[in-house]
């Protein structure tokens, strides 16, 4: 792991990462604690080739397969969320169990984070047969993100 311990400040990410797999019941690896450091220091929603780039400035390499088994059992355990959004590759971001949904722009692709402001989680009560449970909500809104709507040639 590139010579970093818990006990330097470079470390301290590496830790906590440990702390968290353990409280989750995940065996901890290096691979795994890389990973939630990649996904918990990410400012945006990333997929899984940008967080193994990222994880691999920890661990030094991680094969494809094992980042894609990596993520798999991080969302399982609850540490992250994925989000598949159609038209892009799966993302992913630290799970906040806040039932948030996402905004898209539709030129650039950026992804912003849309807090669920309808009624209580999961925002929606859907007209379904009797019997179903709704758990949760996925919203995605599509628009042009400042920037772009700045850039956009007017009409």
């Amino acid at each position: 792991m590139n010579g970093t311990t818990a006990a330097s400040p470079a470390g301290e990410p590496m830790a906590r990462a440990a702390e968290r797999l353990r409280a989750a019941g995940l065996r901890v690896t290096a691979p795994r604690m890389a990973m939630l450091v990649a996904v918990t220091q990410s400012p945006a929603h990333l997929d899984a080739d940008a967080l193994r780039e990222r994880a691999q400035r920890i661990t030094g390499s991680l094969s494809l397969q094992a980042t894609y088994n990596v993520l798999h059992a991080l969302t399982d355990a609850g540490l992250i969320r994925c989000t598949q959004i159609p038209g892009h590759s799966a993302r992913y971001e630290i799970e906040r169990h806040d039932n948030h949904h996402h905004f898209v722009c539709r030129r650039c692709g950026a992804i912003e984070d849309v807090r669920c402001t309808i009624g209580a989680p999961p925002c929606m009560e859907p007209q379904l047969p009797e019997g179903y449970a709704t758990q949760e909500a996925a919203v995605t809104f599509w628009g042009l993100c400042p920037r772009c709507r700045d850039t956009a040639p007017a009409s």
